[in-house]
This record gives C-alpha cells, structure tokens and sequence, in this order.
C-alpha cells in the first residue's frame, strides 16, 4: 500500500509569502496602464480640432439674395356672386295661363323677347274692337260738328258786323268742334291701351336669361302682382369682393375714363386646382361690409355660363363664395421679400460680413405673400430665412456653402 507524503513545512511558508506580492505587483501594473492611456489620449488631442470647434459655434443659416425693381402686389380677398340682372317677373295684365314655353323651368335658358308664357286673350279681342267701334263713333261726330261748323261760317259772315269776341266763337261752334275732337283723341286713346294690353297676353323675356324659380304653370289665374319666375341676366355677373381698407390706395379703381385692374376669380371648393375666371373692377362700393367692416369693390364677370365664348371655363353660380385676386398698381425701387422673413418690429436679419444684423426697414406694402420694401435692403443684400433660437446683433453666422470651403 502507498502511502502520502505530507509536504515539507518549509515549502508551505514560502507559498503564502508569495501571494501578497504577486497581488500587489498586477495592481500596480494596471494602475501603470491606466495612467499611461488616460496621458496617451489627454496628449494626443490636436489643438486643430479645438480651433475648428470654436469655429463652429457660429449659427448655421440659410440666405437669399434681395433685388431692387419694380413690383406688381396681389391683393386677395373673398367674393359673393351676383347676378348683374335680376328680376321678378310679373304680368301687366290679369287672365288665365293658357300656354307656357318648353324653356319656363327653373335652369332654362331663354333669348330676349322669346315668349314665356300667353294667358287667355278672348276678353281682350273683344276690347279692342270695342274700342274700335268708339274711335269710329268719335270720328263720325267730329266730321258731322266740322260740317255744323261750315253752315255757322256762311252765316257768322252776313251777321258779323253786330257780333264780338265771345259771341263769335260761339257762333262758329268752336267749343263744339273741340268737345269732337277732344273724345277723338280719347277714342284713339282707348283702342292703343286695348291693343298694348292685347299684346301684354304674351309674356315674353326682357333679356337674355336663366330661369331660376317658376310661380306659375297652365291654368293658373294671374294678375299684376303675381311673381311668374325670378330671371338673371346670362351675359354678366357680379362678384362683391371684400378687401381691407388699408389695401385700397393700391387697387386701381375705374374712373374718368381709366379702366379698373383685373382680378383673377377662383373656386377652390368647386374647380379643379390652377382653374379660374378673368374679370374686372366696375367701381368701388360707397359702403362697407356691415358685418365685417371690410370695403367692398364690384367685379364684373363677362359670359359667367360659358354660353357664348369659351364653354371649357368653369361657370359661376349665383350665392357661391369665390376667391378674388386682385393686380395692384406696381410698386417701383422696392425689394420683395416673403412676409414670413419680416421680423418683429419690421426689421429684416441681414448676413452682413458673416455676423447678423438686425436691420429695421421700411415697409411700403404688404399683401399675403410678400413685404415690399422701400427703404433698408439694396440689391446683393443676403437676408436670413432661417428661424434663430437666440437673435442678437452681431451673432457669428455661418451658411452650409462657407463651411464646406473650410
């Protein structure tokens, strides 16, 4: 049998001698690399890349050049369409409706003297023969007093000399001759008021029209004051368009000869988009809007049916709300600039030799797009568009074009 043999007890003591040195030695060899990276990076940073992050807290922007010149502004504004004709049509005679035009329905179309309806005339034959009748009447009495007043001619002759003034006129039968004529002209009087009623049993159109609502059909009992049908005219209509009144000075409104600015009328809600209609200012309303205070200018829309020019335009209808842009009168020596890039306070941020200059300029017009600029900005000037969190004159700025040359 093998036995162990028990290690000797010098070599125990010499082991755990050992083990507190070796541990000490590996700390101290970590803590030596260590040191030694933390000073490998500490001394390695170049002082370009310092030099290049100090730069670099100047605020990247974006610029756009400005230009002098002349400027025409666009004035927008809401509109309501009207028509430029609108009726109620009404008969000027009472009867019976006996026929009615294949067109008298609300949306149709009729030509200025086209027959709408005819009510019964019987009744007013009838009357002008009558009237006939008495205009002959009449002119038999007249001719039987002219020949009454011949005879008391001859014998006003031979007894003249023992007759004056008024006792003449009597004997010549004067009043009688002008009582017969008088009841003549009556008489002819009556047969043309019985002849324009006759013809009044034809109601016709008064111009070129649409329909719109109908009050009566065949068989209905209509006198002066019934309402037929509602008319619009088809040749033009009118937009009221609303603007503010500061925008007034530059909208040339029609006088002493001069022809209004066009105006560029759209529907966004019925026409495709980039679609729209050409009209032109009339005149400019004496009032405002009751509601919104706003100033109001009539447009005139030629043709608003494409009845008669070009029938691809889209048509306007009467009621709806349209937009309306307005060509102002063009502005001269001014920069344009979007309004979003006219700071508080119309100041303008100006890139001037890579700082920021908060510039105060003077504003000459604005419309929805654009600021015009009279006086502040020259050509060449480079004005911010970007937003900055921190706006202080003289900041360092920089544009994405300078950094990349760097």
């Amino acid at each position: 049998m093998e036995t162990e043999t028990a290690p000797h007890e010098g070599e125990k003591s010499s082991v755990r001698t050992l083990r507190p040195v070796a541990t000490a030695l590996l700390s101290l060899l970590i803590i030596g690399i260590a040191a030694a990276l933390i000073f490998v990076i500490y001394s390695s940073e170049p002082k370009a890349e310092r030099e290049t992050a100090t730069r670099e807290t100047a605020m990247l922007v974006d610029v756009v050049p400005v230009e002098r010149g002349i400027y025409t502004p666009q004035i927008t504004g809401l509109g309501t369409v009207t028509a430029a004709q609108d009726i109620e049509l009404r008969p000027r005679v009472a009867g019976r409706v006996m026929e009615v035009s294949d067109n008298f329905i609300p949306g149709g179309f009729v030509k200025k003297g086209q027959t709408l309806l005819s009510l019964d005339n019987a009744d007013y034959h009838h009357r002008v023969r009558q009237q006939e009748g008495l205009l002959k009447e009449a002119q038999s009495a007249l001719a039987q007093e002219q020949g009454r007043g011949n005879i008391a001619k001859r014998d006003f002759e031979v007894l003249s000399k023992n007759m004056e003034g008024a006792d003449s006129a009597l004997a010549l039968r004067e009043p009688q001759r002008d009582a017969a004529e008088a009841a003549l002209m009556a008489a002819r009087a009556a047969l043309d008021q019985a002849k324009l009623d006759l013809e009044r049993t034809d109601v016709t159109a008064p111009f070129d029209a649409q329909i719109i609502t109908r009050g009566a059909n065949v068989g209905s009992e209509v006198d002066p004051g019934t309402m037929l049908a509602r008319l619009v005219g088809t040749e033009e209509y009118h937009v009221i368009v609303t603007v503010p009144l500061t925008k007034l000075k530059q909208i040339a409104i029609p006088q002493q000869g001069k022809a209004g600015a066009r105006v560029e009328i759209s529907d966004r809600a019925a026409w495709p988009d980039g679609i729209s209609r050409e009209g032109e200012i009339l005149s400019l309303i004496g009032s405002t809007d009751p509601q919104t205070r706003l100033a109001r200018i009539l447009v005139s829309v030629r043709d608003p049916l494409s009845r008669s020019g070009d029938n691809s335009l889209p048509i306007l209808i009467v009621g709806s709300i349209v937009q309306a842009k307005i060509s102002g009168k063009p502005l001269s020596d001014v920069v344009r600039i979007d309004r979003d890039h006219l700071r508080q306070g119309d100041t303008v941020w100006v890139m001037q030799e890579s700082n920021l200059d908060v510039r105060p300029v003077t504003v000459a017009f604005k419309d929805t797009a654009y600021a015009y600029i009279s006086s502040g900005l020259n050509t060449g000037d480079l004005i911010v568009t970007s937003n900055l969190a921190t706006v202080t004159d003289g900041a360092p700025l920089r544009t994405a074009s300078t950094t990349q040359g760097e």
